[in-house]
Order: C-alpha cells, then sequence, then structure tokens
C-alpha cells in the first residue's frame, strides 16, 4: 500500500475530514462572488446613473456590502444555516468562535469559516441589488437602517427555507442551485416593494437618466459575469464534475441571453444597445442561477433563448401597459432582470431538471424528489414532475409574498425614525447635498446622450435639449 504523500497526511491545521482542493476552490468562489460586488456593482452602480448620482449609487452598494458581513458574523449565518428554532428561520447566534469556525461545516469537506464567508457573499449581493431599485432619491440614512433589518427579517427566512436541511421548502424538495429564489428573486420583489415605499425620482431624473459612463458600465457588467463562475460553480461545495458544469451552462445560456435580447433590440428599435445587450446578460446570469448544475447544456440555450426574451417582453412591451410597473420607479428595472427572470429560471428549473445530474448534486437516491416535468413525462413518472413544478411555484409564492409583507413593514418602520426619501433641495442637487463629494470634476449630465436606449426600459423618447443661445435668439 503507497503511503500518503507528505503533504497531504492530516495535521491540527488540516483535518481528515477535510478536503484542500475542495476548501481552496470553495474560498476562490467566495472572493469571485465577493468581486462581484465590490468593485464590480459598485462599478456598475457608479456609471450606469446619471452623473449627480455616481459616488450615492456607488457608496451604497459598498456600504451594504460592509454591513451585511458585520451582521451576517453576529447573527445572520446562524439564522440562516444554524440549529433549527422555526421550520423557516435558524437560532441566532454569533459566528466568531475558534471552535465553530475551525469545525467542519454542516455540508461538504469544509471548515466552517469557510462556509460563512462563502455565504456572506450571497447575502450582500441580494442587498446590493435591492439596492438598484433604488437609486437616485433614497435617503442614505434610511438605506443604512434598511440593510440589516432586510437581512435580518427577509433574507434569513428565504435562505433557512430553501438551503437549510431543516428548512420546510428544502424539505419538500424544492430545487435552488445558488440562488435564483434566495437572491435574486427576493431582491426582485423586495427592490420593487421598497420603491414603492420610497417613492419616485423627480420628473427630471425619471425622463432622462443618462450613464454617465458606459465604459465603466461594461467593466462592471463584465466582473458580474465572471464572477458568477464562483457563484454557480461553488453550489455543489465542491472541486467536482458538477461544479464544472454549472460553470459551463452559466457562461452558455448567459452568452445566449444576451445575443437574444440585442437581436430583439435591433429588430424592433433598430440599434444594437449596449445597455440592453447588458440587461441581457444579466437576465441570462440570473435565469440559469436555480438551475446551472442539473440542467444539460441543450437546456441552458433554451433558457438563454427565454431569459433573452421574455424578460425583455416584460420591460419593453408590459411596462408600459400594466398600471402598477408604470406607478414604481424602479431604477435598474431590479423587478424585470431579477424578480421576472428568477421566477423564470425557478419554473424551467422545475421542467428540464435531470435526475441523475440531481442526484449527484443533492446525494440523494430519493426518486419522489428532484425530477424535472420533462423527465417525468418521459420516464412515466408524471406524477413526481408534476409534483415538483408544483414545488417550484410554491417557493415562488413564498418568497413574494414575504419579501412584499416584511419589505413594506420594514419601509413602514424606517419612516418613523427618518424620510425615506431625500428632500427636494438634495434630489436637485444630488452627490454633492448628501456626502460633499463628486464624481467628476466635469460640467453637465450627459445632456449630449439622445438615444432612446439611455433608458433601461428603452421605450422613452427624449426631447432635444435646446441651448441657451438658440432659446435667447
Amino acid at each position: 500500500m503507497a503511503e500518503i504523500p507528505t503533504n497531504l497526511l492530516p495535521d491540527e491545521a488540516s483535518p481528515e475530514w477535510m478536503n484542500k482542493g475542495d476548501n481552496a476552490w470553495q474560498l476562490t468562489a467566495a472572493t469571485l462572488v465577493g468581486l462581484q460586488s465590490v468593485p464590480g456593482l459598485v462599478i456598475l452602480y457608479g456609471s450606469i446613473v446619471k452623473k449627480k448620482w455616481a459616488v450615492n449609487s456607488a457608496f451604497m452598494a459598498l456600504y451594504a456590502f460592509a454591513a451585511v458581513l458585520v451582521c451576517w458574523v453576529g447573527w445572520g449565518y446562524h439564522m440562516s444555516f444554524g440549529d433549527k428554532m422555526l421550520p423557516f428561520l435558524g437560532r441566532p447566534d454569533i459566528s466568531l468562535d475558534q471552535k465553530f469556525l475551525l469545525d467542519k461545516a454542516y455540508v461538504g469537506y469544509l471548515p466552517s469559516a469557510t462556509l460563512v464567508y462563502f455565504q456572506f457573499v450571497f447575502a450582500a449581493i441580494t442587498l446590493i441589488l435591492v439596492a438598484g431599485a433604488l437609486l437616485g432619491r433614497m435617503n442614505f440614512h434610511a438605506w443604512m437602517l434598511f440593510v440589516p433589518l432586510w437581512l435580518t427579517f427577509s433574507y434569513t427566512f428565504t435562505a433557512y427555507s430553501l438551503w437549510c436541511p431543516g428548512g420546510w421548502l428544502a424539505k419538500l424538495g424544492i430545487i435552488d442551485y445558488a440562488g435564483g429564489y434566495v437572491i435574486h428573486l427576493s431582491s426582485g420583489v423586495a427592490g420593487f416593494t421598497a420603491a414603492y415605499w420610497v417613492g419616485p425620482r423627480t420628473n427630471k431624473d425619471r425622463e432622462r437618466f443618462p450613464p454617465n459612463n458606459i465604459l465603466l458600465m461594461l467593466a462592471g457588467a463584465g466582473l458580474l459575469w465572471m464572477g458568477w463562475s464562483g457563484f454557480n460553480g461553488g453550489g455543489p461545495f465542491a472541486a467536482n464534475t458538477d461544479a464544472s458544469l454549472a460553470i459551463l451552462n452559466t457562461h452558455v445560456c448567459t452568452a445566449t441571453s444576451l445575443l437574444t435580447w440585442l437581436l430583439l433590440d435591433i429588430v424592433f428599435f433598430g440599434k444594437p444597445s449596449v445597455i440592453g445587450a447588458t440587461q441581457g446578460m444579466i437576465t441570462g446570469l440570473v435565469c440559469i442561477t436555480p438551475a446551472a448544475g442539473v440542467v444539460q447544456g441543450w437546456a441552458a440555450i433554451l433558457m438563454g433563448i427565454l431569459s433573452g426574451s421574455i424578460p425583455w417582453y416584460s420591460m419593453m412591451v408590459l411596462h408600459k401597459k400594466i398600471w402598477l410597473l408604470k406607478q414604481v420607479d424602479d431604477t435598474m428595472a431590479v423587478f424585470h432582470t431579477h424578480a421576472v427572470a428568477g421566477s423564470l429560471g425557478g419554473i424551467l428549473a422545475g421542467f428540464f431538471a435531470n435526475p441523475k445530474l440531481n442526484r449527484i448534486f443533492y446525494m440523494v437516491k430519493d426518486w419522489q424528489h428532484y425530477i424535472g416535468l420533462a423527465y417525468g413525462l418521459q420516464n412515466g413518472r408524471t406524477a413526481a414532475g408534476l409534483k415538483q413544478m408544483g414545488v417550484q411555484l410554491l417557493g415562488i409564492l413564498f418568497v413574494v409574498v414575504l419579501n412584499v409583507f416584511v419589505t413594506s413593514a420594514i419601509c413602514l418602520l424606517i419612516r418613523l425614525v427618518v424620510p425615506l426619501r431625500l428632500t427636494d433641495e438634495e434630489l436637485q442637487t444630488g452627490d454633492d447635498a448628501i456626502h460633499g463629494e463628486e464624481a467628476y470634476a466635469l460640467w453637465g449630465d450627459g445632456e449630449k446622450y439622445e438615444s432612446k436606449h439611455n433608458s433601461l426600459h428603452g421605450v422613452e423618447e427624449f426631447p432635444q435639449v435646446v441651448s441657451k443661445e438658440v432659446e435667447m435668439a
């Protein structure tokens, strides 16, 4: 019998239960997800908004990242993944003691410290996505209160219910590979709900909100896309074949979605919109997330086509027709890119989920769970496939109802302490009035941009700016 190489021998720092390769990949995946937020979404938010909101938008993301971490190790992790207190919530506890952090985590061959870090970056990006719906008018002090409250009373509930083995939806066998429900559907619904309570931007900003730097916006979008290798690739908590499949499916779906959105923009608007392509990229990433490691490559292609077209239709067509969507000022169209795309991904996961891939990921032999409806119909197990689809729909209903209620309650509570919306003076001035700082030492707010594609919803026609000299003449 060959001896174990010296570098693989267990010691106090590398106990027998820990897999060094898995641990190294999980820390790398977590850092990739962290880079999606800082600097990814910090750059994206700071560049896609009007110049006067660049600092405020970027800082809302940076603040959320820091605040979530402190809350996460203070009580959030155990409420999401700790000992059961309720069917939808764990018992609050701190995650700072070395005995707990160095012990084996509840899943995988990892120390708990790795899992605390990995799950933190997911919680952080969820709050940052919520912020996308609120850019350009929310009181920063209100945002400072919103982040810990929403993390505590919304995110932990969904994370425990769907991802923790003791959660009620997890026991029913819901498929949410890496956060289509917990992160994207939650943030889309919560952002839309909070936007209703905060109120809209100024009329001037709603009519004209050109990005201050499209090239930087693409840099942030690129970090978001590439970081998704860790987002979905970290789902199995192991450096295994399913992680490889999840990463490949992620990029295939995303590329297909981007191209689908781009073609629709060209056909209906006549020009290839860079902002539109970015939205198509995001919807593809979101849609594949709940299914990344449990569907085949051809399914990822089909999901990309649907994620590039259905959210496009909801944003470009339905947004102008449905009264509620027109009333709520969702700055980054988070409802369409995350709530619609996340729900779509959850439903498609329930349809395309492959039984073998589910066994690899969930490590179970229970044939009553984790079978997509398509395979149920093919294998004569229609009842099991329909049950899976029903569980997926139940998960959507739970996340939507919880987030509408909890987000509304939090906003109503906060406005008893501080205003949710900035004052009229602050809304007119922007960054300088709020932070005493400005992003650029340049004049103007991008008045030269006249393309209708500068709107996130891509449908408004803006009037030409008339110079003062012409007016005087």
